[in-house]
């Protein structure tokens, strides 16, 4: 597993409220040295879209998805993420449950968006958090949302919005708290619940009286949180080929999220050494009374081992850090990196577990 995909989830363009194109996104991620792109516009899934596009510095992949919801709520809570799925699904926005056992039969892949967002009432716009935590059937959460970060951080405060408007390299703390203990909640009860992190990208040019900004354009915003993805075989340039393996790898879990502003976090690996395999993110160490984990950092960083929701072993600027588990259940890192005066999240990755698979 050492090849390494960066994947920018989450974003909107001209179909819906976005402010640019798939060409335009195709552009801005070969300068931020991305690999792929996944756009996902409000309750629309153009067709044809989806596949290599060609710019200055390199091809880009870019796939299409959606972000369902139900426009007739008021607030528009449930915001959903599809990919993988060909088929127009916002007809079923209305029953959370109904959409995701549809995307399921289809083979799709689905994503709680933003699951704890607050109103930004500065511009109108109301919280719209995930409210029916009776659904199941859902492959992960969003516990990484750039776009809602911007939200939360501001307060609804102006100077603080024209502050990470004009600075936004210091606005990212990360991962939200909420967030990150609601999976651990979830992980603990149905076993396989995966993180994605997304970006949330618009590129919206806000305005706050004679000032004007593009709010994250594209280019910085594919700096910032992205899923770093790890594959037996590199991209090879076949659309459908290099679709499939990404899906597959994300479905499985072999990914970690990565805030790569301050240090990219391409390099990065999470893996269990027991006695008969060696395991990945995602993996069930089944018959294994114990194992090791092995974490391995792309430069020295603060590392923290979360074992069931619990944080059990810390590491203090350390770039190789072990631990010997013999408690089943889940485990998973979390690390933060010092960037413009604050730790801030840096690395979230996906849980490797050590027991039997739960059935949900």
């Amino acid at each position: 597993m050492d090849n390494e995909t960066t994947f920018n989830f989450h974003n909107h363009t001209t179909y819906s409220d976005g402010h640019g194109t798939y060409q335009d996104i195709a552009n801005a991620a070969s300068i931020a040295q991305i690999d792929a792109v996944l756009v996902t516009d409000h309750n629309i899934r153009p067709r044809g879209l989806e596949k290599y596009y060609t710019t200055p510095g390199k091809d880009i992949l870019i796939l299409t998805g959606e972000e369902i919801h139900d426009r007739t709520q008021n607030p528009q809570n449930n915001h959903l993420l599809v990919m993988g799925v060909e088929e127009e699904l916002t007809r079923l926005s209305a029953d959370p449950q109904w959409l995701l056992d549809r995307i399921q039969q289809l083979g799709g892949l689905s994503y709680l968006a933003h699951p704890n967002e607050d109103a930004f009432k500065l511009f109108g716009e109301p919280e719209i958090s995930w409210k029916n935590w009776e659904i199941s059937g859902f492959n992960g959460l969003e516990i990484w949302n750039a776009m809602s970060e911007f939200k939360t951080v501001t307060k609804g405060s102006g100077l603080r919005a024209l502050l990470y408007a004009y600075f936004p390299h210091l606005m990212a703390h990360g991962a939200h708290p909420l967030t990150l203990k609601k999976w651990d909640e979830l992980l603990l009860k149905s076993s396989f619940v995966l993180a994605i992190g997304g970006t949330d990208s618009h590129a919206i040019p806000y305005h706050l009286g004679p000032l004007k900004r593009i709010i994250m354009p594209y280019e910085f915003h594919y700096q910032t949180v992205n899923n770093h993805i790890l594959t037996a075989k590199p991209l090879s340039g076949n659309f459908q080929e290099d679709r499939q393996m990404l899906f597959s790898a994300l479905r499985q879990g072999q990914y970690f999220i990565g805030y790569d502003l301050p240090h990219n976090t391409r390099g990065f690996r999470f893996t269990a050494k027991g006695q008969y395999d060696q395991y990945q993110m995602g993996s069930f160490a089944e018959n294994e009374k114990n194992f090791t984990l092995q974490i391995r950092l792309p430069r020295p960083a603060t590392c923290h081992l979360i074992h069931n929701g619990k944080r059990v072993q810390s590491w203090r600027h350390q770039e190789i850090c072990t631990f010997q588990a013999t408690e089943k259940g889940f485990y998973r890192v979390e690390c933060t990196i010092p960037f413009w005066g604050k730790q801030r999240g840096w690395i979230y990755s996906n849980p490797i577990f050590l027991g039997e698979r739960k059935k949900s």
